[in-house]
């Protein structure tokens, strides 16, 4: 695993983690890289965000989908504060409607109105069938 560190917080790397739902991690699964789910199924979109910092740091976890044409189907966000040397494994949930290659993108800004990465986004591919 690759953790990338930029401004005291860290952003697991490979692979952020998507599951249908808190009690059954197995119905999305991974395939060559990329996350197999169906139309209809709730998908969270979750990775592991650590302060390594010696301050309070607050953050917006920001996670959106889009289609292949590039357009944003799904646009969600959640907003925190982690003390020094906490972590939180945030995740939001998103209801493919139809099938298609997506691609989820998850940001860590200092907050939904304040833009500053505190660390590089992540990517993953979700093939809908």
């Amino acid at each position: 695993m690759t953790v990338v560190i930029l401004a005291g917080i860290v952003l697991s790397y490979i692979p952020p983690v998507a599951y249908s739902d808190l009690s059954d991690k197995n119905s999305v699964t991974l395939k060559n890289g990329v996350w197999e789910t169906n139309v209809g199924k709730q998908v969270q979109i979750e990775a592991d965000v650590t302060n390594g910092q010696d301050r309070t740091q607050p953050f917006a976890y920001i996670v959106q989908v889009q289609n292949q044409d590039g357009v944003v189907v799904s646009l969600s966000w959640l907003t925190g504060t982690l003390d020094a040397g906490q972590s939180l494994s945030p995740a939001q949930s998103w209801i493919p409607t139809s099938s298609g290659v997506y691609t989820a993108q998850i940001f860590v800004w200092a907050g939904i109105d304040n833009p500053d990465a505190l660390s590089p986004p992540l990517a993953m591919k979700i093939t809908v069938t």
